[in-house]
């Protein structure tokens, strides 16, 4: 199991190497979708039935700029622009499924980018809070996962560092963008058995992703995987 996820890491650091191009001459997504969940996910360590449900019904090439669609099911991650990515398949189902996510839940994710992960969980959760500080993408993010039904994820341009105050506490929190040591607001923001998943490390270096779980007053942390994100920006990079 950790050899297949140390495998993982290779592959964000080195960036796959050449990507296999999925056949987009038939556009033909769904099967491109079910080949992704079947061996990219399920084949390794995503055992979540629901997760895996998730990650079948929600469509990553309409949440990707035209020029990447035909690498929308690539186990890689991909440019949505202004220096963004989206993170790789694989880590948005181990991320989702690492926070445990209930029908009855309520979730914070920060740093939207493309509105995939935020997709993925509304599958999962009753409702979705996301945050993201380039405007552009909260907008394109906003529009997109309305025009494909996701009713129940709000969208908020702004900083994730102070999270999302009015809305709190969350049952989970995802955190999409690395800063270099977990937000104190974040962790007073999870509601008691709340879980926070959020990579942690220097911009440029590698970071680990870690999940935090609250018991009380009380957090118990667990490190996972080595991974790589683009850093948290603003306020996370000003913090002492």
């Amino acid at each position: 199991m950790r050899l297949v996820r140390w495998w993982v890491l290779a592959v964000l650091l080195v960036g796959c190497g050449a990507p296999q191009p999925i056949s987009a001459g038939a556009q033909d997504f769904g099967r491109a979708r079910q080949r992704m969940v079947e061996e990219d996910l399920a084949g390794r360590d995503i055992t979540d039935r629901r997760v895996l449900e998730a990650m079948r019904t929600v469509p990553r090439h309409e949440l990707v700029p035209a020029a990447q669609r035909s690498q929308a099911y690539a186990d890689h991650p991909l440019p949505i622009g202004y220096g963004q990515t989206i993170s790789q398949p694989y880590i948005v189902a181990l991320m989702t499924q690492l926070a445990r996510p209930r029908p009855g839940h309520k979730a914070l994710e920060v740093g939207t980018g493309s509105g995939y992960q935020a997709a993925v969980l509304s599958r999962l959760v009753q409702h979705v809070y996301t945050i993201e500080i380039v405007p552009e993408l909260a907008e394109r993010a906003r529009q997109d996962l309305q025009r494909l039904g996701y009713e129940n994820v709000t969208v908020r341009h702004g900083d994730g560092y102070q999270g999302w105050p009015e809305e709190a506490p969350f049952d989970l929190v995802i955190v999409t963008a690395a800063p270099p040591k977990i937000p104190q607001p974040l962790l007073d923001q999870l509601a008691d058995g709340g879980r926070l998943v959020i990579p942690v490390g220097p911009s440029g270096g590698i970071q680990f992703l870690k999940v935090v779980q609250r018991k009380g007053d009380e957090f118990e942390e667990s490190t996972e995987i080595p991974v790589r994100f683009v850093p948290m920006t603003g306020e996370a990079q000003r913090v002492p």
